[in-house]
């Protein structure tokens, strides 16, 4: 099978642009003529050898980053706007939006922010009574949508907190005593209550209130949390401001987010979580008791493991709740989600709510032709006493089958056959499969036909 050819002209020029390096001196250093990195800057050539063994001698450049990763997911994010009804009459095609996903990738993202922007708009005017009764009623983007998309488009891998974070945990074999010490020189007195609130942090009396309701691994994270936004604030706020969020309130929920990632960072550090990683074959439960964290955190974890020449394996990871909604989503894999609405039906993670406690397996391909292993879970969080309502949620993770030997959820399951893989989508207005079951609405740059005397599976047929 020919090797594919590797365009990626967006990313030399950011990379050049960081150095501070003209075109000339850029190909100099490269070992390539000026013309010749023009045409590749400008995606006309692909990246030869030659300057991908330059930029990894010269500059200590992670070659992985030049794969397609960020365009693949611009395109899926672009497709899924074009869904939109207000572009039903002439939708680009899906070439079109390949080449500005590559070659004006800033252009592609800000098309995406003008969408969002118009989408919260309309949002709005479909409710006039709030929206003429507020005096601050404007269009802006949501602030859960903007950290949402600062993490997407950081791989989930913020190098700085999780740096920090492997540093604290390096200090002691007991991170919770270590995090309970560190605190006590703040000041600050732990308390295990029987409480409704998972953390409650007084600053009158300096006293962090912690749940005995909630597990040993949930409380050793809320505690790691707190302690990131004691003791981590001038790390948290300078990764902050490199954001520019549009909003406080963004800017609010990214904070409590890098807390959040520096618990889950420190709980499972990063250089010694990917070697038990490789070493259990990415056994979730193996994991979630050698480092004393729960399932969830585990396979979210695994989705992080993104540190420039000390990658993991590529994993995406979501979580869904019972209507389908997806709640948390990442993927390092080409495989990229519904930015708004729910995930394909047939994917493995809506069934896991049937049989909780199980992991369920999946082989799946999609449209793209792109094959997968899924592993699907329930996460059901009860409240702790009776009558307490039950938060009901489902994990996914999952890779490319390429990694499979390295999984252990693979095995005995026949990867060779294609047979094997189930076809799942990414959303129906951007599938382009014609003859899905389970298919709500029609493609994206389909035509239909629709007969009124013969009533297949679908009321139409997708041309």
């Amino acid at each position: 099978m020919p090797q594919q050819k590797l365009y990626a002209g967006a990313k030399l020029r950011e990379t050049r642009t960081r150095l501070g390096l003209t075109q000339k001196d850029f190909a100099q250093k490269l070992g390539v003529s000026l013309p010749y990195l023009n045409q590749m800057e400008n995606n006309k050539r692909p990246v030869s050898t030659t300057v991908v063994l330059g930029l990894a001698q010269e500059f200590g450049f992670d070659v992985t980053e030049l794969t397609s990763a960020d365009s693949e997911r611009l395109v899926s994010d672009m497709r899924e706007a074009m869904a939109d009804p207000i572009f039903a009459d002439d939708p680009p095609p899906l070439a079109d939006l390949r080449l500005t996903a590559s070659n004006a990738p800033g252009l592609a993202r800000a098309f995406l922010a003008l969408h969002n922007a118009y989408r919260q708009t309309h949002e709005r005017l479909a409710s006039l009574d709030e929206a003429l009764g507020r005096e601050d009623a404007r269009p802006q983007a949501s602030p859960w949508d903007e950290v949402r998309d600062f993490f997407h488009y950081c791989d989930n891998y913020i190098d700085a907190v999780d740096r920090a974070a492997e540093h604290f945990a390096a200090q002691s074999q007991d991170i919770r005593q270590t995090a309970v010490r560190a605190l006590r020189d703040e000041g600050i007195t732990v308390h295990e209550l029987d409480r409704t609130e998972l953390r409650n942090f007084d600053r009158e009396t300096r006293t962090l209130t912690l749940s005995t309701r909630a597990s040993l691994g949930t409380r050793n994270f809320q505690l790691l949390l707190q302690l990131a936004l004691l003791k981590q604030g001038k790390l948290i706020d300078a990764t902050l401001d490199l954001a520019r969020f549009h909003s406080a309130e963004a800017r609010t929920i990214a904070k409590i987010g890098l807390a959040n990632y520096f618990a889950g960072a420190a709980l499972m550090p990063y250089t010694a979580f990917l070697a038990a990683a490789r070493e259990t074959r990415h056994d979730l439960e193996m994991l979630a008791r050698r480092f004393g964290a729960s399932i969830e955190q585990v396979a979210h974890r695994l989705s992080t493991l993104q540190r420039p020449g000390a990658k993991g394996v590529p994993f995406f990871f979501v979580r869904v709740d019972q209507a389908g909604t997806i709640t948390k989503r990442h993927s390092a894999t080409r495989l990229q989600f519904a930015r708004f609405g729910g995930a394909c039906p047939l994917w493995n993670v809506h069934s896991a709510f049937e049989t909780p406690g199980r992991f369920l397996r999946q082989l799946a391909e999609t449209p793209d032709g792109v094959r997968y292993i899924s592993i699907a879970r329930d996460v059901s969080k009860a409240g702790g006493q009776f009558g307490a309502p039950t938060r009901r949620f489902a994990i996914a993770l999952g890779c490319e089958v390429t990694h499979a030997g390295d999984i252990v959820y693979a095995d005995g399951l026949d990867v060779s056959e294609r047979q094997s893989f189930e076809p799942i989508g990414i959303s129906c207005r951007i599938c382009e499969r014609t003859n899905c079951h389970q298919r709500s609405v029609p493609p994206l740059e389909r035509r239909l036909t629709i007969n009124p005397d013969n009533r297949g599976v679908l009321p139409y047929e997708v041309g």
